[in-house]
Formats: C-alpha cells, sequence, structure tokens
C-alpha cells in the first residue's frame, strides 16, 4: 500500500499503537485525530479489531473501508465486512467493472468466473492462467520443483526466489507447506560451503531462505536505507511479513532478515520459532499479500475445506501469472464447492435495527 499510495501504511495495531499486556494506546480517550482513515483487506478484520479502531475514531473522521467479502474471512471471531454490507445501513459501491487494462488478463477473468460458479478458461492460449493436468501428488510436486529451477520455460521470471510464490491449501501431506518448504529449499537454496545455516527443530534454516514471520513481535528491532541516504530506525515485524535470511550469526545466537521492505531485523533464537520457511506458504496466509507469479498444486475432491472462496483468494493474490498444476477434476471440486461455516453473529441484525430507528 505504501508503495501504491506514495503515503505510509500501517497495520492497525501500529495504527493504534498496541503494547503488549496494555492493549492499545489509541482508544477513545485518546483518538486518533485525522480527516481520514482508508482499512484495505477489510475481509480480515475480525470484530475484536473492528471494535477498538472504532473507539479510536473521532467524530467527524470519515472511516473508508476496503475489501472483497467473497474472499476468506477473518482468523478471529466475526464477519465484519460482510454484515456491514448485509445490514443495508452504510453506503457500499460494488467495483464489478474489468478496466481496460486488465480485460486481456485471464486472473481476472478467470477470478470472477470462479467467484460466480463457473468453470475457469484453462485453454486459452499465450495466456497468463495456465492450467498443467497431472494425475498424481508425487508428479505434481517433481513438475513444480522443475519449472521453478527451469523458470525461463514456462515462469513470466528468470528470479524464481524474488517473483515465485507457491500456494497450498494444506499444511501436511506430499503437497502440503512443510513438504513442499523442504523440497524448494533443497533446489533453489542448497547447502553451499560459505552459507550458514542453524537448525531449529525439524527446520534448517540458511543464509538466503525466503521465511514468514507467523506471529506479531512488536519489540523486534529494524532499520531500513532510505533513499534519501538517511537511515529509519523502527521496532516491529507483523504476521505474514515475508523477507529473506541474510545472515546468522551463530556465536551471537541470532540471525538477521531483510524483509521484502527492505527493513532489516536481528532475531535471536529465542524468537525463532516465529519464523518459517516460506517458498510455499497457505493460502490462509497469503491472504492480504500479493505476488508477481502464484504456482497452485491442484490435488484432492473430497475435503469440506476444498472451498471455491479458498481458490478465489489463491487466484487474486497474482498480479502477473497464475499456474495451476494437478487435477481438473480437483479444481472443479473447488469452483463447486461454495461451502462456508456459518458465522453467528449480531452485527448485522443490530446494524438493521439501528436504521430502523433512525440512526
Amino acid at each position: 500500500m505504501s508503495d501504491a499510495t506514495g503515503h505510509e501504511a500501517k497495520t492497525i495495531h501500529r495504527l493504534l499503537e498496541y503494547v503488549p499486556g496494555e492493549g492499545f494506546l489509541r482508544n477513545a480517550d485518546d483518538p486518533l485525530y485525522v480527516d481520514m482513515v482508508i482499512v484495505d483487506e477489510m475481509s480480515m478484520v475480525d470484530a475484536m479489531l473492528m471494535n477498538a479502531l472504532l473507539k479510536a475514531i473521532s467524530i467527524g473522521t470519515r472511516l473508508i473501508l476496503v475489501g472483497d467479502a467473497d474472499q476468506l474471512p477473518s482468523v478471529g471471531a466475526g464477519d465484519v465486512l460482510r454484515d456491514i454490507i448485509s445490514s443495508e445501513t452504510i453506503r457500499v459501491v460494488r467495483l464489478d467493472e474489468i478496466f481496460r487494462q486488465a480485460q486481456s488478463s485471464m486472473i481476472v477473468t478467470n477470478a470472477h468466473r470462479i467467484n460466480t460458479g463457473f468453470a475457469p478458461l484453462l485453454d486459452v492460449p499465450e495466456s497468463d492462467f495456465l492450467f498443467e493436468e497431472i494425475a498424481s501428488q508425487d508428479r505434481i510436486l517433481e513438475r513444480i520443483l522443475h519449472i521453478c529451477t527451469h523458470p525461463g520455460q514456462v515462469l513470466d521470471t528468470r528470479e524464481p526466489l524474488l517473483d515465485v510464490q507457491i500456494l497450498a491449501p494444506m499444511k501436511k501431506g506430499v503437497l502440503g507447506v512443510y513438504h513442499i518448504n523442504a523440497k524448494l529449499q533443497a533446489a533453489l537454496n542448497p547447502p553451499e560451503p560459505h552459507k550458514r545455516e542453524h537448525i531449529s527443530g525439524e527446520t534448517i534454516f540458511r543464509e538466503g531462505d525466503r521465511i514468514m514471520q507467523m506471529k506479531n513481535n512488536y519489540k523486534v528491532e529494524w532499520r531500513k536505507k532510505l533513499p534519501n541516504g538517511g537511515v529509519e530506525d523502527g521496532t516491529g515485524a507483523f504476521n505474514g511479513d515475508l523477507g529473506t535470511i541474510y545472515q546468522i550469526h551463530e556465536n551471537e545466537r541470532s540471525l538477521s532478515v531483510i524483509f521484502d521492505d527492505e527493513r532489516l531485523a536481528v532475531f535471536d533464537y529465542t524468537h525463532i520459532d516465529e519464523l518459517e520457511l516460506a517458498y510455499c506458504i497457505s493460502i490462509h496466509k497469503s491472504q492480504g499479500s500479493e505476488f508477481p507469479i502464484v504456482i497452485l498444486p491442484m490435488f484432492g475432491t473430497a475435503s469440506p475445506m476444498m472451498t471455491r472462496n479458498l481458490l478465489y483468494t489463491a487466484v487474486t493474490r497474482a498480479k502477473r501469472q497464475v499456474v495451476c498444476i494437478g487435477r481438473r477434476d480437483a479444481l472443479m471440486s473447488m469452483v463447486n464447492n461454495n461451502r462456508t461455516d456459518r458465522r453467528y453473529t449480531a452485527l448485522c441484525s443490530r446494524l438493521s435495527e439501528l436504521k430502523g430507528l433512525g440512526v
């Protein structure tokens, strides 16, 4: 968001100055004095966080919520965005037009088709949405490894470590996050004499590895070089931040990470459990992020977790290219499975009651 707007973007927790053990320092007693607050990826905001945000917004401040209610709901309790829209109490603008620059993109076209329950178009020549039909899990994995190590043959990049993100529905199994990560680490960042390593549990962390921050850490310190030659110092690494291991310092029992926004942070080994390999990440963890190229392994038709909104979320993470590898029936099973776990909330009905009272 910072790159797109030219203005600093913050997580809601950082905006509200969250302090572990104390809560949000910005609240009704010390609100935000701004003209406008814009919240992106609103579908990820749960009821407790929305409550904290609203308490910290001054009367007269304009609040704009941007999000896609058809993506995966928040991890925490509630279904805030969907409830607000369903209540019909707040003005809603729906963006349903494909703009000129995206009309030729099959990523956009297929995302719309998937979202409305239609089969994606998989055999369009010279498309940015590719599908390769492979029947077995082992062969799917072999193909993923091959195109990542020979990217120029299929992928629209020659820098797979920088541009490619594999997204998997599950964490375990042959095509799960953990197994794919181990295989891709060996293929894309193999051990070499000059690369230092550190073993933590069952994970080998190696200099050059892609990693993800798995939980909010408000105390880790970072430094960032600025375009004007200066430096910016700060604290905080947040759930979902992606980066690369820069150096491992075994004597100091720490490792340094360059996050994708160029913050250089140092983690001591007591916090290394906050990091995971990220050559492959779960679709749930990808929500709120975007990547130049997304590769999706497609296998399995029976799981109730393989849903339409999971596939829709995965496809819409890609900016330049989507590559699906696997079984066509698995992909269609996800398109046809519009199952969503019902969330029992009172927000929609309470907002509707307020509308009836003229509030």
